[in-house]
C-alpha cells in the first residue's frame, strides 16, 4: 500500500463536475492499493498518517499531529501509485489490486480514520476525478507499507 500524503490548507475532489468531498486544513491522502496488501498494512498506514507530527507548533517546528490541529482528511483512491515504470514508456499496472478487494481495503482504511474521530471525505472509487489541492508548505511525504 502506498500513500502520497500532502499537508493542505484545503483540498477537494470533483467527479463529473460535481463536488464529491472537500476539507479545510489537514491532509490529502492519495492511496494506491497493491496486490498482497493486507488489513494490517491499512491499519499501520492509517495510524501513521494521522499520527505524523507534520504541522508547525508556535515556533514553526513540525511538532503537531493532525489531532493536535483539529485537521481533516481527504482520501482519494489512486491505482496509478501501484504502477511500475521500470520498463519501456508505458506504465504497467500488474501490481495494482483488483477493484473489488481494493475497494474493500480502501473503505476499511477510511473507516479506521473516521473511527479515530477525524472528519474524512473521499472521492468516488474507480471514477475519473479532479483533485484540487492547496499544498501547505509544500509538505509532502510518501508512505509505503512495505518500507
Amino acid at each position: 500500500m502506498k500513500i502520497v500524503l500532502q499537508r493542505v490548507k484545503r483540498a477537494s475532489v470533483e467527479v463529473n463536475g460535481r463536488l464529491a468531498g472537500a476539507i479545510g486544513r489537514g491532509i490529502c491522502l492519495l492511496i494506491g492499493i497493491e496486490k498482497g496488501d493486507t488489513v494490517q498494512a491499512a491499519e499501520f498506514l492509517a495510524r501513521k498518517a494521522v499520527d505524523l507530527r507534520i504541522f508547525p507548533d508556535a515556533e514553526g517546528k513540525m511538532n503537531l499531529s493532525l489531532a493536535d490541529v483539529g485537521g481533516e482528511v481527504l482520501a482519494v483512491s489512486q491505482f496509478t501509485l501501484a504502477a511500475s515504470v521500470k520498463k519501456g514508456r508505458r506504465p504497467s499496472f500488474d501490481g495494482a489490486e483488483n477493484p473489488q478487494p481494493a475497494a474493500g481495503l480502501f473503505d476499511h482504511f477510511v473507516g479506521l480514520i473516521r473511527s479515530a474521530g477525524f472528519k474524512v471525505e473521499t472521492g468516488v472509487f474507480q471514477a475519473a476525478m479532479d483533485v484540487h489541492i492547496q499544498n501547505d508548505g509544500p509538505v509532502t511525504f510518501i508512505l509505503d507499507s512495505k518500507s
